[in-house]
């Protein structure tokens, strides 16, 4: 399929890459642009071709946030399903059971940053900038950022950002925790592939299930989500997959996992 916001391109080693494409707007989310990520996160799902998921934005930007132009007439019920329709795009994202990275190439500022929280990995470039700049517009972050935020840097953390309007380089993301390595630009997706393809050397089921077990678990009583982890690694005990890799660790030799 082809896209007006968005360019994609599926490597042979099932890496689908997603750039965001509006670089005139610095990949503002646009409606059109959500509209086109919730197609395409869809048929990822999906496709049994797609095994992983890199996502980054064209030119200096990764994704300078909503588009303002569209904010300005929202009323409240407006803004009530403004919030959600990128909600559940941006869930969709966290809750695809396959491996997603974002590579954040320039600023990532309000939906933006948060579209790079629903991804499962984050790295930046050295150029990258984070914010959470929507009180200054007199409004909050309303695709997940006051809550995936402060998961993931603490509350602290996420009221300062939240409340501050500010930026953060991308070495102080580092040292927060909001990404888990910086590199030079030109250094970014040769790493963010290098990352997921070292995953996808590991086994699939394995890898839905830590996703599924650490989303769901994360807000859950202890008890239960110990529970939770204990069904899984059973699911997992009954895999060919979970004999292959034992095997292979025994007689020394890389792991041939088939997902079964």
């Amino acid at each position: 399929m082809s896209y007006n916001t968005l360019k994609t391109q599926l490597h042979d080693n099932g890496i689908l890459e997603i750039t965001l494409h509006r670089p005139d707007k610095l990949n503002a989310l646009s409606a059109q642009l959500l509209a086109e990520l919730g197609q395409v996160l869809g048929m990822a799902k999906t496709t049994a071709e797609v095994k992983a998921l890199l996502i980054s934005g064209e030119g200096k930007a990764f994704c300078a946030g909503a588009d303002i132009t569209q904010l300005l007439s929202l009323t409240g019920q407006q803004g009530f399903q403004f919030a959600q329709s990128g909600q559940t795009v941006f869930r969709m994202l966290e809750q695809l059971g396959k491996p997603s990275l974002a590579a954040i190439n320039g600023y990532a500022f309000g939906g933006g940053c948060e579209l790079a929280l629903a991804a499962s990995l984050r790295i930046a470039s050295t150029h990258a900038v984070f914010g959470q700049p929507e009180v200054k517009l007199g409004i909050i972050p309303g695709y997940g950022g006051t809550q995936r935020l402060a998961r993931l840097v603490g509350k602290g953390r996420a009221l300062d950002l939240c409340l501050t309007g500010r930026s953060i380089p991308a070495d102080v993301a580092l040292a927060w925790g909001l990404v888990t390595e910086v590199v030079e630009p030109e250094q970014l997706l040769v790493q963010a592939k290098a990352i997921l393809d070292n995953i996808l050397k590991m086994a699939p089921l394995a890898i839905s299930s830590i996703m599924q077990v650490i989303d769901a678990g994360y807000d859950l009583p202890l008890e239960e989500a110990l529970h939770l982890e204990a069904v899984h690694f059973g699911l997992n005990c009954a895999s060919q997959d979970k004999t292959e890799g034992i095997k292979a660790f025994l007689e020394k030799r890389p792991a041939e996992f088939k997902g079964e």
